[in-house]
């Protein structure tokens, strides 16, 4: 399964996002690829902060991995840089799949 959402990066910190992804912890990498997470992209839209991830899954959705320690810790990372929830988690709003070539 592929999905994607998009998310609120704060004006200003584009190039801080790009580093601290280009960082991303061993841990959380693994993490997301022992449950199922490939292929994961996320994209920037720089007149409007939105940014767009798309990822394919064939286990747990990373969407789901809130309660792990490491996903909490890598919140509260990105906390000051993305729009978040009260938990740290970022927002974002799944989007509808409505066309697809291969």
């Amino acid at each position: 399964m592929r999905i994607a959402f998009k998310m609120k990066l704060l004006p200003g910190f584009a190039t801080e996002y790009k580093k601290r992804h280009d960082e991303i912890w061993t841990e959380l990498s693994a993490l997301l690829k022992e449950n199922g997470v490939s292929d994961y992209t996320i994209f920037l839209d720089e007149e409007t902060n939105i940014l767009f991830a798309v990822q394919k899954q064939n286990g747990t959705s990373s969407q789901n991995l809130g309660d792990t320690a490491i996903v909490q810790k890598w919140w509260a990372y990105m906390a000051d840089i993305m729009e978040t929830n009260p938990d740290n988690s970022p927002t974002n709003k799944s989007l509808i799949e409505v066309f697809h070539l291969d």
